[in-house]
């Protein structure tokens, strides 16, 4: 497990191993969620980084066809 410390500016250092692990790049922008006295770092991805993720998936059979507009 990587583990940082909090500066006196409140800032932290994501260790490189995590950096790399996740694919950060100098200046990518995250979001922050605080819950339940966990905090987590969420990158945000271009939309474009999405096209194609749902390739070949099925689309027939997903509600009944009353449910349809």
């Amino acid at each position: 497990m990587a583990r940082t410390r909090v500066s006196p500016k409140f800032q932290v250092v994501i260790p490189k191993e995590v950096r790399e692990s996740m694919g950060l790049q100098v200046g990518q922008e995250t979001q922050i969620v605080s819950k339940g006295g966990v905090i987590t770092l969420v990158p945000e991805r271009p939309l474009s980084s999405l096209r194609g993720f749902a390739k070949g998936i099925r689309t027939d059979k997903l509600r009944e066809k009353k449910d349809r507009f």
